[in-house]
Formats: structure tokens, sequence, C-alpha cells
């Protein structure tokens, strides 16, 4: 059985629950207000779940939420999907601010300067002046995906800009890699009701990759960002800025060292080596996602998840085999945190603070190198410092000695 988001809301609100079966990551790019997520294996056993009442189940495009509501109802449960899934409910949610005619721009430019001007704003100001990210006479193209950390960095650039110190020019670009007509509205009219004058621009890249059975997303990734540096620079602009924020630093220096077997980090700008005289550069650097979120829901503010045709097709709805490894990332970083409040700024802090001195290797500018190159150098270093030292305690105990001396006469 199916439910409409209409059907769905003529119900008496005390009679169902709306059970969300989106993985962790999906909900955190939007949530569903009053909605449980348990994914679909567990809900029998969850004791949240109300047997009395109907269940909803909403998964990303309401496809893989129709076998579970299905299969609930064989089960005894009274259940059924609702159709269109999260999207349907999305677009519903963005309808209503519509009908109440909310100056959603004010509302969110406001936030902006007084509620989270300290949590958001002063961390994105920081990141821009501590790693040189913007300069005088840069053309800088801010690059929006449509979800919450690219709309917040236009919202702040937009702030920039306004404040600005220095004389420097924006573009905001939205690439359409293949968008559905649903996402492509959604990010349409956030761009509308933020006041945010994007250009859109195409391309088939969803379906240059669907087909690819290994590591899609990376090679979508890899192409998304070529496309972006391209465009950004028939446009003119010399850097373009991508979304990242904190959480995705601290959870890709540990996939490097987990996954990888290497130390590295997600820096805050990079020159582009494909296309000469672009860099990329990452203005959210020290905002923490939690703090983004609360912006979003303090706003009210509704984005698209991730949009691609997997995600169409709900191919990785709930499938362990495809779970990402930046979710067991974040699922570990959770638990460590229980024992030490500080192991997020603790990762962080770690690639500020290498010492060479007590690495085995290391790889500078395309080179590996090995401690035993200057093993030999370093004993010498050390004898050094240490007779230095023994020839400074020396004239420091003379220096005590003669003190001495002269207080006995």
């Amino acid at each position: 059985m199916q439910l409409s988001i209409e059907e769905v809301k003529k119900l008496d609100s005390n009679s169902y629950q709306i059970i969300d079966i989106r993985s962790e990551e999906e909900v955190a790019h939007g949530a569903i207000k009053g909605a449980l997520n348990i994914q679909a294996e567990e809900i029998e056993s969850d004791e949240r779940v109300l047997h009395d009442k109907k269940l909803v189940i909403v998964c990303s495009r309401g496809k893989t939420s129709v076998d579970v509501a299905e299969y609930l109802t064989e089960k005894g449960f009274d259940a059924a999907s609702l159709k269109g899934g999260y999207i349907s409910w999305l677009l519903d949610a963005m309808k209503e601010d519509e009908v109440a005619e909310r100056d959603i721009k004010a509302d969110v430019e406001q936030s902006i300067r007084k509620k989270f001007k300290k949590s958001i704003w002063r961390k994105f100001t920081k990141a821009i002046n501590t790693y040189e990210l913007v300069k005088p006479g840069d053309k800088i193209a801010v690059c929006i995906s449509g979800g919450k950390d690219s709309m917040l960095m236009a919202k702040l650039f937009q702030e920039l800009k306004h404040h600005n110190k220095f004389d420097f020019d924006v573009k905001f670009l939205v690439m359409d890699p293949g968008y559905n007509e649903a996402n492509r509205h959604v990010i349409e009219e956030n761009c509308r009701n933020l006041g945010i004058p994007a250009t859109i621009f195409e391309s088939d890249i969803f379906d240059a990759v669907y087909d690819i059975e290994k590591s899609p997303c990376y090679l979508c990734a890899r192409m998304r960002r070529g496309h972006l540096y391209a465009f950004a620079k028939e446009l003119g602009c010399n850097k373009i800025a991508l979304g990242h924020h904190y959480d995705d630093v601290i959870e890709t220096i540990l996939m490097g060292m987990l996954y990888g077997a290497q130390v590295q980090t997600m820096m805050p700008k990079l020159h582009s080596t494909n296309f000469e005289g672009m860099e990329l550069i990452r203005p959210l650097y020290l905002v923490r996602e939690d703090d983004i979120k609360a912006w979003r829901d303090y706003n009210g503010l509704h984005f698209i998840q991730c949009a691609c045709k997997f995600t169409d097709t709900c191919t990785t709805c709930n499938n362990e085999e495809t779970k990402s490894k930046r979710m067991e990332i974040k699922q570990l970083i959770r638990t460590l945190k229980k024992t030490n409040p500080f192991i997020e700024s603790n990762i962080f802090r770690s690639v500020e603070n290498v010492n060479l001195d007590t690495v085995v290797g290391y790889k500078q500018y395309g080179e590996r190198h090995y401690f035993l190159e200057n093993y030999d150098k370093m004993g010498e270093l050390k004898q050094e410092e240490l007779e230095k030292k023994e020839a400074a305690q020396a004239v420091q105990e003379s220096f005590s000695e003669q003190y001495d001396r002269q207080n006995l006469r």
C-alpha cells in the first residue's frame, strides 16, 4: 500500500508514525520532523515503534519503502509506503513555506549575523584569514551542489562581499550533472528563496558513470570537479570554492590512516594540477557540521541529499555492502568521543604538529624520503645540541659558585 503526502496529511496526527529508513548519512542532509530514523531490518524489534499505529515508511524515492511496507504488513503491522519518498515530503515542505510567505532570505541573513555569528561566521572568516583563501582581485566560483554546506557557503560569501575590506568578485555556480526534475526544482527554489543568483550549467556525468561498477562515486566526484574548474575558468574565475567542513577534514585524516595506510589531510586550499592558474579553496574548513545542521534547522530550510541515479533508483538504500567508509569513520569518532571529548580537535591538530624527525618515511613534492637519509646527521646534531646544553650548564654552575662565595664573605 502507498500513501501520497496529501493523504498522510489528512490522517489524524496521533494515528500514525513516520519511519524513515534512510541511512544516517542521508538523514544528516535533511531530516523529516517527528520521524523515527530506523533501519528497515530493525523496525520489528525497536521499542519506539508503536504497534497500534499506522507506520508510514519513508526511503529516498519511495521504492525500497514499498517492499518494507509489504513485509511489515505480512508480519501484522498496519504499514504503508510514502509515495515518492523523502523527496515528496521535501517538495511539500517547500510549498508550505511559499504559502506562508516567509521572508527566508532576510531570516537566514539575520541568523548568520546574530545567532550563528560565533559558531559559523567567525569560523568562516577565521579560515579566510588564517589560510589566505581570498585575496584582492580574486574572482571566485562558489560551487553549489544543492546541499546544506554549499548553500550556507554561498550565503557566507554574500555576507563577506557585503563587508569586504578589499575588492574581489564571486560567481555562484550550480552544475546539473543529470538531476531528476524534482531535485533540480529543489535547488532552483532554494537559490530563489535565499537570494542566490546562481548560474546553472548542465553535463551528463551521471549517465557517464551509472554503469561503472568500480568506484562510481569517486569517478563522479573527479569528473564533476573537472567540469567545475573548466566552466569557472571560462567565466574568468581563478578559484573555485567547495563546501567541505571541519568534520570532513578529520574524517579524511582517519580514512587515510585506516583505509589508505597514509597520513594526509584535506587541505584548506590547493593549486589545480590540470587547470593552470586555478586554485581550490575550502572556506568552511573550521566550521562544524553540527553547527551547519543547527543553522539549517533553525531557519527551517530543506536541501537535497545525494541526488545521483543510484539514489534515484534506491539501489543504495539500506545496503550494508555499499555503506560508506565515511559513515563508519563518523561512528568511530562518536565512540571515541565518549571517553575523550577532545578527540575531534586532537585529530585536527595532529596534522598541524607533524614532527618529521619521528616519522619513518614521508613524501614531499612527489619524492619519497626515508629516515635513514638523515639518521647520522641527526645524531651529529643531537650530539652538538647535547654539548651546547652541557656547556651552558657548566657556565650556570660556575656563576652559582661565584655568587655563593660572594654571599659567604
